[in-house]
């Protein structure tokens, strides 16, 4: 089957640690920049959604599992992808998988299957909005503002929840090259 999405980046000395191998942590790194560049390529903005009434809602990711099957090393062109997408009320599940940038007839196998992974992102809402500082001392005010709720669950919008599904049933790949510069990364 093939992916939703798929982008090549190129791997740069920041992702890796002292033996030229990607720093486990950034296998997190490359799945957000390909669902951020995803929902780009679908013309939404980003993870910020901003409402009529001016609320902000975005997402947060609460679930991270990863499997990682082989090093990813200095220099290489990696495809990193979307799978699949499993939308539900609040959240949205993404599968992903990093490859090693093969050949076409070497790429319908798992041979270059880096790292796999399912991230869960909740949809929530911003729940405090700046107060100009008066430069008072009240202490009570400043208490219940950092015991207050930052966010709250919400729905996944239905903009973004239109536009997934849409693309998901197309389910037509859709590669980029490695344009990112080192800045970017």
């Amino acid at each position: 089957m093939s992916p939703l999405f798929a982008k090549d980046y190129n791997v740069y000395i920041n992702h890796t640690d002292a033996g030229g191998i990607v720093y486990h942590a950034n296998h997190l790194v490359f799945f957000e920049n390909c669902r951020r560049d995803w929902f780009a390529k679908l013309g939404l903005n980003g993870y910020f959604l901003q409402t009529d009434t001016g609320d902000v809602q975005h997402f947060v990711v609460s679930q991270a599992d990863l499997q990682y099957k082989r090093a990813i090393l200095l220099d290489e062109v990696i495809s990193v992808r979307i799978d699949d997408v499993e939308i539900k009320p609040a959240s949205i599940v993404f599968y992903q998988s990093i490859h090693r940038h093969l050949t076409d007839s070497a790429a319908s196998s798992n041979a270059g299957l880096l790292s796999r992974g399912k991230i869960v992102i909740a949809c929530v809402q911003n729940q405090l909005r700046p107060t100009p500082n008066t430069g008072d001392n009240d202490h009570a005010a400043d208490t219940a503002a950092a015991n207050a709720a930052p966010m709250r669950p919400i729905r996944v919008p239905q903009k973004l929840r239109a536009a997934i599904e849409q693309a998901a049933a197309r389910q037509t790949p859709v590669q980029t090259s490695a344009t990112q510069t080192p800045a970017a990364q």
